[in-house]
């Protein structure tokens, strides 16, 4: 085995433990300590691929993304309509994130941009601007016919319509996350519906005022 390899192999078996004891105990409660006696290494060892929690967090963000990328481009290849193309997406959100709903749910507390686990912060940009271009690609690749002004802004708002309900699946108590399914179910037809409306003329002026208030919303971006 080359040191390569054994060093991969290392740098797996502490991002697993760590990741079982974060379902055990809870992500705050964890210590680094735990986690190497978990993976079977010292602690120094531990620092050495991981300089804390927060790397191991990160680790598993672009993991999981790695992970979900081709299914998710498979699924867009095999889609034909926008409704298809989001739930290739988000499904796969769903399935790959079923093991570690928990972890995902403790992690919510960190939203604010500042702290580098956050989805919305600097740290995690690169992520966040991949997952938003499979949202790019849904839309694009279904033709749908949106305003000039407003089309722009759909992927993103997409990408936050998906952050919504990640965040009320991870606090869904309801047996195998029933309510979740429910109203993902529910708001995907309601987000349909509204898109096919947009195009009428006689909502051009509501399409000025929303293209005025999402450049506010996003003008640092």
């Amino acid at each position: 085995m080359t040191k390569i390899k054994k060093s991969e192999e290392t740098r797996t078996r502490i991002l697993e433990a760590a990741l079982a004891v974060f379902r055990e105990r809870g992500f705050e409660r964890a210590t680094m300590r735990e986690i190497a006696t978990a993976a079977e290494v010292a602690v120094g060892a531990a620092y050495y691929y991981f300089e804390s929690k927060d790397a191991i967090v990160m680790a598993f963000y672009e993991r999981s993304q790695s992970e979900m990328k081709p299914r998710i481009e498979a699924s867009l290849a095999q889609s034909k309509t926008l409704e298809q193309r989001l739930q290739a997406i988000i499904s796969t959100k769903f399935e790959c994130f079923g093991p570690n709903r928990k972890l995902l749910g403790a992690l919510s507390a960190h939203s604010d941009p500042e702290h580098p686990l956050s989805p919305f912060s600097k740290e995690t940009a690169a992520i966040r601007e991949q997952d938003i271009g499979f949202f790019e690609s849904a839309v694009v690749d279904s033709k749908v016919r949106l305003p000039v002004n407003l089309k722009p802004y759909l992927p993103r708002l997409l990408w936050m319509y998906q952050m919504g309900l990640i965040l009320f699946w991870v606090y869904d108590r309801s047996d195998g996350q029933r309510r979740t399914m429910l109203l993902y179910q529910k708001t995907l037809k309601m987000i349909l519906v509204t898109l096919r409306l947009a195009g009428l003329p006689l909502l051009q002026p509501l399409h000025r005022l929303a293209a005025e208030l999402l450049e506010v919303v996003y003008a640092e971006e």
